[in-house]
């Protein structure tokens, strides 16, 4: 197949879905597939990443609010590039504008929206649920449900990474969702990679004995992931047990989040880790991950510290909790910082022990996501026309 990924949520600055696309653009080759990621960028421009593989951009205006960002705002010219390109598949990998102006193309291809975003649970529900039910907000934002619903009508797949997600769309009248999670890094992430000196250096960063307990946080430094949150939750676990917790993350709430941590020689804040060897090798020499995002469309972090053997302390909701699932961590009440400090503890005093099955490789991810897209083609499409 010929598959064209229309994504608007692409940067070369990092993020999950950098990740996703990276591993793409060479397991899909691998599979005998086409693939092109068309994005909105400063110029347009082709990059080719190897046979069967681009990346093709087309100038758009940078986000306001996250310069790292473009967004597409030429309807006309993103159609003209769909065909050019003339793909037998299409993606949209954004729940926003740009999976509508996807539905409008008049080209031939069925085509699938990738949530790689979950804005009810990222704004909506995480700023009204301490004051009102989730149907009352739901309520409140019928406008965004009824988008969501139309673009269920208008895409052959409305594909969901995580168990949560997909369940919530379907309950909520969106046609179309199915379940496709998500996969790590193969031959990366493993106990093995564990190193007991690795984690008495981390340790001792944070003024800690080799006796007491190392947490690690891992993720953009950014409002909907609660790193105040997980900063507050630790510290009052600390009161019960000595705790270090390394953050390795990157974002515009980085002078927040140091305010919060408010010289705590405990819990230390870094700069991600890119080169991956190092970066599992950290991760598998913590004794926990913690998370305080509910608004994971999957949480890669997780899924990589589950198959790093390392147990997870994590929310009820969102794509994380699919990760504590097995005995391989514990959940707590989302938004909760006495409820993680809790589940820490809990954690903490008896830690499950891994290996800790049920994580999938990015290339069998991709496997049975374009086998269910080549079903698809072969059945006509779904699709009702914009």
């Amino acid at each position: 197949m010929k598959i064209v990924d229309v994504c608007a949520f692409f940067t070369p600055h990092g993020g999950g879905v950098k990740t996703y696309i990276e591993q793409k653009l060479a397991i899909g080759p691998q599979l005998g597939h086409d693939i092109t990621i068309l994005a909105p960028g400063d110029h347009d421009a082709v990059i080719e990443r190897g046979p069967g593989a681009r990346i093709v951009t087309i100038a758009n205006p940078r986000f306001p609010l996250d310069r790292k960002y473009w967004y597409f705002d030429d309807e006309q010219t993103l159609h003209r590039r769909l065909d050019e390109l003339a793909p037998d598949f299409v993606e949209a990998s954004s729940p926003w504008r740009s999976p509508t102006m996807v539905t409008r193309w008049q080209g031939a291809a069925p085509r699938a929206l990738v949530m790689h975003a979950d804005p009810l649970s990222a704004y909506a529900y995480r700023w009204l649920e301490p004051i009102l039910p989730r149907p009352a907000i739901d309520r409140r934002f019928e406008v965004f449900w009824n988008h969501l619903r139309t673009l269920g009508t208008r895409f052959d797949r409305v594909v969901c990474a995580s168990g949560e997600l997909q369940e919530r769309l379907a309950q909520g009248g969106v046609a179309n969702t199915a379940l496709h999670p998500m996969g790590i890094e193969a031959g990366v992430f493993s106990p093995r990679r564990r190193s007991v000196a690795l984690r008495r250096r981390l340790l001792e960063l944070c003024d800690l004995p080799e006796s007491a307990h190392l947490l690690i946080g891992i993720g953009r430094l950014s409002a909907e992931k609660r790193w105040p949150m997980v900063v507050d939750a630790v510290t009052a676990a600390s009161q019960s047990m000595p705790i270090g917790l390394v953050i390795l993350g990157g974002g515009n709430q980085k002078k927040r989040i140091e305010r919060q941590i408010a010289g705590n020689p405990h819990i230390r804040l870094l700069a991600p880790e890119r080169d991956r060897v190092t970066f599992s090798t950290l991760l598998a020499s913590a004794d926990a991950l913690i998370h305080g995002c509910e608004a994971e469309t999957f949480c890669m972090a997780a899924a990589e510290a589950r198959a790093s053997g390392v147990p997870v302390i994590v929310p009820d909701r969102g794509g994380a909790a699919d990760h504590a699932r097995g005995g391989a961590g514990l959940t707590y009440r989302a938004g909760s910082a006495i409820a993680a400090a809790d589940a820490t503890i809990r954690l903490l005093n008896d830690p499950p022990r891994g290996p800790f099955g049920g994580v999938v490789t990015m290339r069998q991810h991709f496997e049975r996501l374009f086998a269910d897209y080549a079903t698809i083609i072969a059945e006509g499409g779904t699709r009702r026309v914009a």
